[in-house]
């Protein structure tokens, strides 16, 4: 089990971002702790927020008084309502903030099952409860309970979420945000790519595509980016995902950066010569797209053929796990742009190869930090050795005031992170005007 505690000083926006779960029957309040009752066991963020207030009055010199805790099991236990009451009174006592105020939401929008805490961090006093070693405490309380209750350990998950690295999206497992974000993150620290195409065609290998989009705001038109899960057939599956959701190195602004640092270090890169000698070596020895492709991915090679409706082939990407560059089929050479494969595959016509007077690679020159060394692929690429076929390119109300109220990142909550986000962008606007 994970805890993640973040704290801030807007105690509204932390209870609305969770009432709101509940409001949409996405969540539950499990228990309160020292909270006034309600005549009928409903509450609303004003309800809740009358039992803190007596705290936060008094309190003296905390400028950060809100507690916002979240407590996550493995997706694989299976943690009845009762058995998160117990954890959650154990984790707050533990802590040192069993005789405070404070609610428990059960989230249950994805298919990891969590626990929301809301508390205040200041005694009745007004004084500051004491924060001392807390990640230290907060560890040894979450292995006491795995332990108790019978949860996965920690240690042992630890390999099943690097797991999730480098796999390619399953929409059908869930918490298909996540699995995204487990891709493109770590994609930009090994790959070059150079276009937006050449980023897609390494992403269909995950199972994901990404769309522009354009909106205006404020009387400027502004370009934003989605992510959108693909089914195995490369077909578009589920809701796509705004590109902030998953942090600014997801958009395009440092998506366009890379582009241009990527430009400058395939310049002169001598993978395009080893490439292009397997390319050749593949056309002499076989006679279709199946063992074309085949061919150059026991090499380490993946090929991303792009189809429109009429099956003609209007694009073609190489994938180079080896020295981990991507490549148009036109950036090579016009033998080997699009039109080439579709007369090849659609109308059997070979094409003629010419030798270059530069077979053997030169001596890699220095380059920047971004220009890995060619090495064989990690051994969590593997299921990149399989055939890859074409791939296509074809709110409620916003509550004001989450701030920076996020659990601290041990792990990852991209449903929070989005509704900051959300906050923070209305209060630009506000503003601006």
């Amino acid at each position: 089990m994970i805890a993640k505690i973040g704290r801030g000083s807007n105690l509204y926006g932390a209870l609305a971002y969770n009432q709101l779960k509940v409001e949409k029957e996405n969540g539950q309040i499990l228990f309160t702790n020292r909270i006034i009752e309600t005549p009928n066991g409903q509450y609303s963020v004003a309800q809740l927020a009358r039992s803190f207030e007596p705290y936060l009055i008094v309190n003296r010199n905390t400028e950060k008084s809100t507690l916002h805790i979240s407590l996550n099991p493995d997706p694989k236990d299976n943690v009845s309502n009762e058995k998160f009451k117990l954890m959650a009174q154990k984790y707050m006592q533990e802590m040192g903030y069993g005789e405070q105020p404070f609610v428990v939401f059960k989230h249950t929008d994805i298919d990891r099952t969590h626990i929301h805490i809301v508390s205040v961090c200041v005694d009745e006093e007004g004084k500051k409860i004491s924060d001392k070693f807390e990640k230290r405490r907060s560890m040894n309380v979450c292995r006491e309970m795995e332990r108790k209750y019978g949860l996965t350990l920690a240690m042992e998950k630890g390999h099943s979420q690097s797991d999730k690295i480098f796999r390619p999206v399953n929409y059908r497992s869930g918490d298909v945000k996540s699995q995204i974000a487990s891709v493109i993150r770590h994609l930009p620290n090994y790959y070059q790519y150079q276009t937006l195409g050449e980023y897609n065609a390494l992403l269909s290998l995950f199972n994901i595509t990404t769309e522009k989009v354009e909106s205006e705001l404020q009387g400027k038109m502004r370009q934003g980016l989605l992510y959108i899960p693909l089914n195995e057939k490369g077909e578009r599956v589920g809701h796509p995902f705004k590109a902030s959701l998953f942090g600014k190195n997801a958009g395009l602004p440092a998506l366009e950066l890379h582009f241009e640092k990527s430009k400058k270090v395939l310049k002169n890169h001598t993978a395009k010569l080893t490439i292009k000698a397997s390319i050749e070596i593949a056309f002499q020895s076989t006679n279709d797209e199946k063992n074309f492709k085949k061919q150059l991915a026991e090499q380490g090679i993946n090929l991303v053929v792009r189809r429109n409706d009429t099956g003609r082939i209007y694009g073609i990407t190489f994938i180079d796990h080896n020295s981990k560059t991507i490549w148009n089929g036109s950036q090579l050479g016009k033998e080997f742009a699009a039109n080439t494969f579709n007369d090849y595959w659609n109308h059997t016509i070979k094409p003629e190869i010419k030798e270059h007077e530069e077979r053997e690679p030169k001596v890699m020159q220095s380059t920047t930090y971004e220009d890995l060394p060619a090495e064989k692929p990690h051994e969590l690429f593997n299921f990149l050795n399989k055939e890859v076929q074409t791939y296509h390119t074809d709110e409620t109300g916003i509550i004001e005031g989450l701030g920076g109220l996020l659990p601290e990142a041990q792990g990852e909550d991209y449903e929070e992170q989005d509704f900051a986000n959300k906050m923070k962008k209305k209060r630009n606007r506000k503003r601006g005007k």
